[in-house]
């Protein structure tokens, strides 16, 4: 019953930051793309250095650090959706550079904006592209979700810490959480496979 709940709290932490990660990939991603030099400064220096900070220091500085007073569930969201957020970002920033550049110049001669050009012709085909990448993010934060039990959230790891210290297992406990880690992502690279088939079946 523990590991359920566990697994519960795991799943619904990783849909929620991926969800909000990769809202924040694509504006980061298109920011990224932008002629307006701050903003591209300001998503170019987001980027490195949530990639180049660790995640524990990044949890540590929402959950103790800022006065925001969130309880644990939210600010382990929070903490891995501006995580994701970054690698998100990556990914559709590829994602858009890997669509011929002619499609975009075909778009502006028809009469349209940058910006209506991007919406409607290149994002739905990079997005499309990248939706196979997008699922392995999802199986990460499934599997780096478990740093969130630092700050006590009622996670895998979290209930099987708390099994070994009732019942001085050390190592069954363990074995149990990576196996149910291993269910978890296992069914999430299958299903990825199954909607990378479906897109490859629809083009």
């Amino acid at each position: 019953m523990f590991y359920i709940i566990g697994a519960k709290n795991t799943i619904i932490i990783a849909i929620f930051s991926v969800l909000f990660g990769v809202i924040l990939g694509i504006i980061l991603g298109l920011m990224k793309q932008s002629k307006f030099k701050p903003l591209k400064v300001f998503a170019t220096a987001y980027i490195e250095f949530v990639r180049g900070t660790p995640l524990l220091v990044q949890l540590f500085i929402i959950y103790y650090g800022l006065p925001l007073n969130l309880t644990e569930i939210p600010a382990g969201v929070v903490a891995l959706s501006l995580n994701s957020g970054a690698y998100v970002a990556e990914i559709i920033r590829s994602g858009i550079e890997a669509i011929d550049k002619g499609q975009m110049e075909a778009a502006r001669s028809l009469g349209m904006t940058h910006a209506q050009s991007m919406r409607f012709i290149i994002l739905p085909q990079a997005i499309k592209n990248i939706l196979p990448v997008l699922g392995n993010e999802f199986i990460t934060i499934v599997k780096e979700s478990s740093i969130v039990s630092v700050i006590g959230v009622s996670e895998i790891m979290y209930n099987a810490n708390t099994i070994r210290s009732n019942t001085f297992k050390p190592f069954e406990p363990l074995l149990v959480a990576a196996v149910v880690y291993f269910l978890l992502t296992y069914t999430l690279s299958k299903l990825v496979i199954f909607a990378e088939r479906r897109l490859k079946t629809s083009d």
